[in-house]
């Protein structure tokens, strides 16, 4: 016997569906600016007129720049992951009240543990 969900919740899962994609989208490219931040070479940079700046303050300078910019872009990608991060999870707990759950961006009811029909929330006959 297939599960429907009831009709009146119809708009609000659309809606929800729709907001819960925009999020995956922004949390994929933050996570994936964070992965290019932590592995940004400035850091190498850094330490390396950290050697020159033993003897003199200009390299001394420049060293603290360049570890200033590598912790803030890493702060900066880390603040923006968070942000998306709390909005996905606020869609996330609605879907999990309505017994629904997502495999990557696929939509299932909760009690499919083998994921084997999942639910197209733009089509009529998943309501009822």
């Amino acid at each position: 016997m297939d599960r429907t969900i009831p009709e009146q919740d119809k708009f609000e899962l659309q809606q929800n569906y729709r907001r819960y994609l925009k999020y995956q989208d922004q949390y994929d490219d933050a996570f994936n600016s964070l992965k290019k931040a932590q592995a940004s070479r400035v850091w190498i940079a850094g330490v390396i007129t950290l050697l020159f700046g033993l003897g003199s303050e200009f390299f001394f300078g420049v060293a603290a720049g360049l570890f200033g910019l590598y912790f803030y872009r890493i702060g900066s990608a880390w603040y923006q992951r968070f942000q998306v991060d709390e909005g996905r999870e606020e869609v996330l707990r609605w879907f999990s009240s309505k017994g629904l759950t997502f495999e990557g961006r696929i939509l299932y009811f909760r009690e499919d543990h083998v994921l084997a029909q999942p639910i197209d929330p733009f089509a009529d006959e998943s309501y009822a």
